[in-house]
């Protein structure tokens, strides 16, 4: 059977698979700096007899970058089939099988990426306290809140790692998408490829 828009899928993976790759590289580098400020913490808490102490707030950028990080992951992730899958049962079907399998997983990978790019945009529509009604009602935003809220030590907007977290979010679901349309090329084509 023919593939649908085979040229249109590989330049559109190519490009999200590049996208993907800079979001994972960003978050790489968001996660090793909370490595870093827990390790300058446990140092400072080490040689408190020193005048030395743990970094004021250490928890909250911990909590902070790592949501961020798992949200950029997500879409390579996504792009590059790394999610865990059983490929004991998986490995002795025929390949049409083992693509109408992928087309599934995909599909159901999607759903849940949408779920959470929905669920995530409602909870950064309670934290961002900027925009007009009008404007909000119009992104489905909903209200603005009373008041900016903030983290307890450093009092950093909680907006801000809702809005980066929603970014990944966002090319999760677009990946998502872009993958069923790959997998429904491989069910076509008869077999899965490296990807």
């Amino acid at each position: 059977m023919a593939k649908i828009a085979p040229h249109a899928e590989a330049r559109v993976g190519r490009i999200l698979e590049k996208v993907s790759k800079v979001l994972a590289y960003f978050g790489g580098t968001i996660l090793a700096a909370v490595a870093g400020v827990t390790v300058a913490s446990i140092i400072g808490r080490f040689f408190l007899f020193a005048g030395l102490g743990p970094i004021k707030g250490d928890f909250e950028m911990v909590e902070m970058g790592c949501a961020i990080a798992v949200f950029s992951f997500l879409p390579y992730t996504q792009f590059k089939r790394g999610h865990v899958t059983v490929d004991l049962f998986v490995d002795r079907l025929p390949d049409r099988a083992k693509a109408v399998l992928g087309l599934i997983g995909d599909v159901m990978l999607t759903l849940a990426a949408y779920i959470i790019l929905w669920r995530l945009w409602l909870g950064f529509g309670e934290k961002f306290p900027f925009g007009s009604d009008g404007f909000r009602s119009a992104l489905g935003m909903g209200y603005k809140p009373f008041f900016a809220e903030t983290t307890y030590e450093l009092e950093l907007p909680v907006w801000i790692p809702y809005g980066l977290s929603l970014i990944g979010a966002f090319f999760f679901f677009v990946v998502g998408v872009f993958t069923i349309w790959r997998s429904l090329n491989w069910v076509l084509k008869g077999r899965e490829e490296h990807v």
